[in-house]
């Protein structure tokens, strides 16, 4: 089992920043990775590392803008958000597996999942 706790979200305007955390614990993680949910919507990739070697893989949405990366002393996942735009509002999920099943940008990747924590950026 991984648990994960996500902070971090938040209120900011168009064009602010904001950074946020997934402190992970429990199995050795294989990868990590952000994923979001807009109302209305269905729940999209963003961004995801690979533990061991740091491999990055990003969304088109958010190259350029976003960076994912971790600290494994501190078992931490983070996800730096800068040129925030209003349809980056959503909520955000922290996502980690431990094996290498299917492709890193799917969802169905991540049998470990975070609680979540809202992003509204305003315009």
């Amino acid at each position: 089992q991984v648990q994960l706790v996500e902070s971090g979200g938040g209120l900011v305007q168009a064009g602010g920043s904001l950074r946020l955390s997934c402190v992970a614990s429990g199995r050795t993680k294989y990868r990590m990775g952000w994923f979001r949910k807009a109302p209305g919507k269905e729940r999209e990739f963003v961004a995801a590392i690979m533990w061991a070697g740091g491999n990055t893989y990003y969304a088109d949405s958010v190259k350029g803008r976003f960076t994912i990366s971790r600290d494994n002393a501190k078992n931490t996942l983070y996800l730096q958000m800068d040129s925030l735009k209003p349809e980056d509002t959503a909520v955000y999920y922290c996502a980690a597996s431990v094996s290498a099943f299917y492709t890193v940008y799917s969802k169905d990747a991540y049998p470990y999942w975070g609680q979540g924590t809202q992003v509204t950026v305003s315009s």
